[in-house]
């Protein structure tokens, strides 16, 4: 799996062009509409990985990749609520008593919440890691499904999202992402690193998107063989 999604990006007859308009179009993506475009793209990534197809897609149909890149954006946008609400909520509910104790409350409360505090702070944490291990496998569904809907499909997510393909998938686009990433921040300095980053997301998208889909590929056969 990893040695195609190395090659993936350098598979395509146009990969030279793709790879220079991905990296411009990431430095642009301040002024939004280029980031929408990346983010498309990154949608016909994990599409194209899940379809098995050898070489990365190319750069045609920009109103497309604009729709699939503000759909992506708010799939995006509900998983990091899923995360964000819980918190705010959390934080306002130890704010409260902590207040109360610093203007004069007894220590008690002020211990109970450091307690609260901790252990709180910790399910929020397991809770965040567990958004976004699944959140690829959401995105993936989306693009498969060419549809909002699937991104919150969580019946097929989470068969997808727990199976070892998938596993194995998540944790190689990190240690890709985590260590492509060192490598294109240090050769932004020469202008280099912006393709690299470029070509390290790709890669990742492909990882995510080809292990979802092959597990629960797999997961799916064997139900089958089961029943039969």
């Amino acid at each position: 799996m990893l040695g195609d999604s190395l090659s993936y990006p350098l598979n395509s007859d146009d990969r030279i062009a793709t790879i220079l308009i991905g990296g411009l179009l990431s430095v642009l993506g301040v002024l939004v509409i280029p980031a929408f475009v990346i983010q498309g793209y990154l949608v016909r990534v994990l599409r194209g990985a899940a379809k098995g197809e050898p070489a990365a897609p190319s750069f045609t149909d920009w109103g497309d990749l604009i729709v699939d890149g503000i759909k992506l954006f708010v799939v995006n946008l509900a998983y990091g609520l899923l995360i964000a609400i819980p918190m705010a909520v959390f934080s306002f509910a130890l704010f409260v008593p902590v207040s109360v104790s610093s203007n004069g409350g007894s220590p008690q409360p002020s211990a109970a919440v450091g307690i609260v505090a901790v252990v709180g702070g910790l399910l929020l944490l397991v809770f965040a890691l567990l958004v976004a291990y699944v959140l690829p496998a959401a995105m993936t569904n989306f693009a498969v499904e060419d549809s909002l809907g699937a991104a919150f499909d969580f019946s097929t997510i989470w068969s997808g999202a727990t199976t070892s393909e998938y596993f194995v998938g998540w944790v190689l686009a990190i240690v890709v992402g985590v260590v492509g990433g060192l490598v294109g921040s240090a050769l932004s300095v020469v202008l280099v690193g912006i393709f690299v980053l470029f070509y390290v997301q790709v890669v990742s998208y492909y990882l995510f998107g080809r292990g979802f889909t092959e597990g629960l590929s797999e997961k799916r056969r064997a139900a089958a063989e089961t029943n039969v």
